[in-house]
């Protein structure tokens, strides 16, 4: 059983690197077979249980809100949060933004990673520790789509030790996706510096103080979509079982 129904998403960002494929649209309503990124990470969170959700706005934030009302999506409740800051400050200050309106374990997702909802479900069956986060990660270092650009985790057993994009040596993939307890504002404000911070630099605090756990995801799928080609290569590696083009085929539970 999940341990929580609650999600948060970062849905801030203006995706300057998918400009050629989403003009002046906000990354979050850029479309994966038909449907736009929120809304596959909503619809695959809801089928793993999560049903509440903080989403925290940036780059034309209206246009995502009259999408949302437009669209009707059942059982799925959305709380809404501003950072006017965006443009200017790391994500970890999108997370920060939240804190005010959670104040129990949720699940931390990125509106451009798409992953499959059996990943959410196993990791909210995991116990978790008060002032603890647990990172899913993937160790199929040769499935990761660029290799340059993901976020390198370095493991000690169950603990990550060191996260980073630069880091050496690695062992598995930051897939974006996090459980987490609200003490991750706690870090997160820790690790400020000049009014900024990333969420990778409390996620190093944590690493620190052996409070930051791994998650291996087994052989599920995911991918960041945060370019053209890996758009491209997200319609590829997620067909819909619509598509004639659909293959089932037996894999791993996680």
């Amino acid at each position: 059983m999940s341990n929580t129904n609650l999600g948060l998403i970062l849905a801030a960002g203006n995706g300057s690197r998918l400009a050629s494929v989403s003009d002046t649209l906000p990354k979050p309503l850029i479309e994966l077979h038909g449907k736009p990124l929120l809304e596959h990470v909503l619809l695959d969170a809801r089928s793993a249980g999560i049903e509440r959700f903080v989403i925290v706005l940036g780059y034309r934030g209206n246009l995502i809100r009259s999408w949302f009302e437009a669209r009707h999506l059942d059982g799925i409740e959305v709380t809404w949060v501003e950072n006017p800051d965006y443009k200017t400050k790391h994500n970890g200050i999108s997370v920060l933004r939240a804190q005010d309106v959670i104040h129990e374990p949720f699940v931390l997702f990125m509106t451009d990673h798409i992953f499959e909802p059996e990943t959410v479900a196993a990791l909210t069956r995991q116990s978790i520790g008060k002032d603890e986060t647990i990172l899913a990660v993937d160790r199929k270092l040769e499935c990761i789509y660029d290799m340059d650009d993901a976020t390198k985790v370095r493991c000690m057993g169950n603990y990550i030790i060191d996260i980073g994009k630069q880091i050496k040596p690695y062992d598995a993939i930051d897939t974006g996706m996090f459980y987490c307890t609200p003490a991750i504002f706690q870090w997160l404000n820790s690790a400020m510096s000049n009014g900024n911070c990333s969420l990778s630099d409390g996620m190093r605090l944590m690493a620190q103080q052996r409070k930051l756990r791994a998650f291996d995801i087994g052989e599920a799928m995911w991918q960041d979509v945060d370019t053209p080609d890996a758009l491209a290569y997200a319609r590829q590696l997620f067909i819909p079982p619509t598509s004639p083009n659909y293959i089932v085929e037996e894999v791993a539970s996680v």
